[in-house]
């Protein structure tokens, strides 16, 4: 892999990782991190749902040629600081992410890393099966909701179980 992006083709040009999927082990995301340090003439970008394993891996020492996008909607949302820190949000339409303050990252993918905001709303697909269950909510406040809702279920079997919660 490294001596494929080391071919001038690849010099100065942006590269995502992962049209779909995300850094499934620590093992696999220090792989991409050692290709991305030992192709310094490309440039790298990604969306992730990782977010503790970008925190304990990549934050402390990312390669100088990567950047990443946190991505709403998944386990680790709650690890996101969505007042300072770079994340993606997928809303029902454009209008609904401008008038929630995110940017519009349409005109181009590399907005996502690239805009000086660190909001990036992304238009959901118009897949009507999609849209259909997504309404007017954003991944995240869907999977805030779940979140909020499994933790009540916790709590109450808990409380029946008589053990109390960490």
């Amino acid at each position: 892999m490294t001596e494929e992006l080391n071919h001038k083709r690849y010099s100065g040009k942006w590269i995502r990782l992962h049209d779909a999927g995300d850094f499934y082990s620590d093992a696999y995301l220090l792989a991409w991190m050692r290709i991305m340090k030992n192709s310094p003439r490309s440039r790298f970008y990604c969306y992730t749902k990782e977010i503790s394993r970008f925190k304990r891996l990549v934050e402390p020492g990312a390669p100088e040629n990567f950047l990443w996008c946190y991505s709403l909607g998944g386990r680790e949302d709650h690890l996101i600081d969505t007042g300072t820190e770079r994340h993606a949000d997928v809303f029902p339409d454009v209008e609904a992410l401008i008038i929630a303050g995110y940017s519009d990252q349409t005109e181009s993918d590399l907005l996502s890393v690239l805009s000086e905001s660190p909001l990036v709303g992304i238009p959901a697909n118009r897949i009507p099966h999609l849209l259909k269950r997504q309404g007017q909510e954003t991944f995240g406040s869907l999977q805030r909701a779940r979140h909020e809702k499994l933790e009540a279920k916790r709590k109450r079997v808990s409380q029946a179980a008589g053990t109390t919660l960490p």
